[in-house]
């Protein structure tokens, strides 16, 4: 028996501790239950917004910035939106300083109608149709990244002015990631192959065409690496093909970008990339490979995505239900799922939870947290501790929510996308509402465009009428007419 058993008052103290490294900077717990971020508590929040909502620690996304740019000086941070994006961060990214890298013309488009600076913005991905490549001419974006010589001569055909591209090239690395999300090595779908000479013809070939101006390479090795040798490998052998480059065709390269996939922890076991190592043997690593070669440094890009907004949100469930397999486990069913976190589904990804709201007066017990979906593998989150008594009705709070899960959701089981509200010095406002039965149905053609009904469907029936949804409050009309207020109080990321 634990001493936390033998003393009921210390388990209630024990449990105002959260998790070292897996909460926003600004979290904090107390002995009734309650946790705050940015001075917000999360229980009020999810009486206001409902349940599921993500709620993103502004100040915590700035504080990650500044130091990617204070322990990386000289080097190109390049924030990788496909994480998460809406209006407010890409113009937090672009009052930090960072670059942007955009994956779609959807995405191109949200950062220009946010103001970003085109000549900030990367166009990257493995597949650009040409719409994409079109949107982004006529953006004028910075820097185009190519994936493929279908892609190089769509490109160069479709330019109207001259275009800087970068080659991404395969350095045959394998970092340890997920199979799912490991792309630095050679059998996948992304870039050109280093040993297979697939980047050296890329290269002769868009060096080919004038309306292209070649001005560096890109590699990406994953996502969630830990280890910085894995990087430290992958300089070398992309210095050593810039070498091959300058004998070749006299190219020296102005960039390079080593991509990012910088891991954080979800859970307490989990292992971080340590930034500070990362920038003392990365670019040490290029500098000496460059002097072993004879060929100039080119200035180094790196690409955090997960790691500038993942651990700066939190994800708010309501327990819908508590089923308890005698000799077996103990599911914990929640109002969320695969819809707005598909990642446990996809890959196995790993999560904390923390029950929310009240005090935690009864022993923690393993549990099994799921989904509302109908699949088995709509698992958020196994083996985590919650208190015995967890029954319907309970708020979870699941950390490190920020990236890869707003962005990937889906409306599986037409069940609307969450909320995502900013929190910062006491204040909260609604950045992405909820999404609703009428945006849902609003996209069937069979529906009566007019009115959002089934042609014949008697009135009141229809969307917008109850039929579970739960209403976002901060949408509705402030007294200045503004929707999506929430608090009153400072501006929050632009």
């Amino acid at each position: 028996m634990t001493l936390a058993e033998l003393v009921p008052s210390l388990r209630t103290s024990l449990s105002a501790r959260l998790e070292p490294g897996l909460w926003p900077s600004s979290a904090h717990a107390d002995c009734a239950g309650e946790v705050t971020v940015g001075g917000v508590p999360l229980s009020h929040l999810a009486a206001q917004h409902g349940t599921p909502t993500y709620v993103l620690d502004i100040d915590d996304v700035r504080l990650r910035c500044q130091e990617y740019r204070q322990t990386l000086p000289g080097v190109e941070i390049a924030y990788a939106s496909k994480a998460f994006l809406c209006a407010a961060m890409v113009r937090l990214v672009a009052e930090e300083g960072l670059t942007l890298d955009v994956c779609s013309a959807g995405e191109l488009a949200l950062a220009r109608a946010a103001g970003f600076p085109a000549e900030r913005i990367v166009l990257h991905g493995n597949v650009k149709t040409v719409e994409d490549l079109k949107s982004a001419l006529s953006a004028r974006v910075g820097r185009i990244v190519l994936d493929s010589t279908d892609e190089i001569d769509q490109l160069a055909a479709l330019a109207r002015h001259r275009q800087d591209v970068l080659i991404r090239v395969t350095p045959e690395v394998d970092a340890g990631a997920h199979k799912a999300v490991a792309t630095g090595v050679a059998d996948q779908k992304f870039g050109f192959g280093l040993s297979d000479g697939a980047a050296v013809d890329a290269v002769r070939r868009v060096l080919g065409h004038p309306g292209l101006r070649l001005v560096g390479l890109h590699c990406h090795l994953g996502s969630q690496i830990s280890t910085v040798a894995a990087y430290e490998l992958a300089a070398r052998r992309m210095v050593g093909l810039l070498a091959e480059l300058g004998h070749r065709f006299g190219f020296q390269a102005a960039q390079l970008n080593l991509g990012g996939g910088h891991a954080v922890r979800y859970t307490r076991t989990d292992r971080a990339l340590d930034l500070v190592s990362f920038a003392n043997r990365v670019p040490e690593a290029v500098r000496a490979a460059c002097l072993d070669h004879r060929v100039p440094r080119p200035a180094l890009t790196v690409e955090p995505g997960r790691a500038i907004v993942g651990p700066a949100a939190v994800a708010l469930y309501r327990v819908a239900a508590v089923k308890r397999r005698p000799g077996l486990r103990t599911f914990v069913a929640v109002d969320g799922g695969m819809s707005d976190n598909p990642r446990p589904a996809l890959y196995g990804a790993r999560y904390a939870a923390r029950l929310i709201g009240r005090p935690l007066r009864a022993l923690p017990r393993p549990v099994t947290v799921v989904g509302r979906h109908c699949e088995a593998g709509d698992v958020l989150a196994t083996d985590v501790l919650l208190p015995e008594d967890v029954r319907a009705g309970d708020l979870l709070a699941v950390p490190v929510a920020g990236a890869y899960q707003v962005s990937m959701a889906s409306s599986y089981n037409l069940v609307g996308r969450p909320p995502v509200v900013a929190v910062s010095g006491g204040a909260s406002r609604l950045l992405i509402r909820r999404e609703t039965e009428t945006d849902l149905l609003g996209r069937d053609m069979e529906l009566d465009a007019a009115h959002g009904t089934a042609p014949g469907t008697a009135p009141g029936t229809g969307p917008g009428t109850g039929l579970g949804t739960k209403p976002d409050t901060a949408l509705t009309a402030s007294a200045d007419g503004a929707p999506g207020r929430a608090h009153s109080g400072a501006q929050l990321g632009g």
